[in-house]
């Protein structure tokens, strides 16, 4: 069972400022959350075989082989700004 504690802890690592209500309603929500856990923790699911989409799909991606690619000087061709083999791109991250 979720406390109020819990959605406290949970609304601090989020930096999350909840009011009175809305902890109420979280502690709530996260409780019938878990409620539906322990529904399907009844199933017996001992024959039933794991899989990794809910779909009969398979893969249709080509296999990863190696081929010819461009060269450096025919990728950045069209380069507004380049620093030898690189694209030059502008800073987004400041120095401190």
């Amino acid at each position: 069972m979720i406390t109020r504690e819990d959605v406290l802890h949970i609304a601090k690592l989020a930096k999350l400022k909840l009011t009175d209500d809305e902890l109420a309603l979280l502690q709530e929500q996260l409780n019938r959350i878990l409620g539906y856990f322990r529904q399907i923790e009844k199933l017996d699911t001992e024959r039933v075989l794991p899989m990794t989409h809910v779909l009969d799909i398979h893969t249709v991606l080509r296999p990863d082989e190696p081929r010819p690619s461009i060269t450096p000087e025919e990728a950045l061709k069209n380069a507004p700004k380049r620093r030898d083999h690189y694209f030059e791109v502008p800073r987004v991250v400041e120095k401190t």
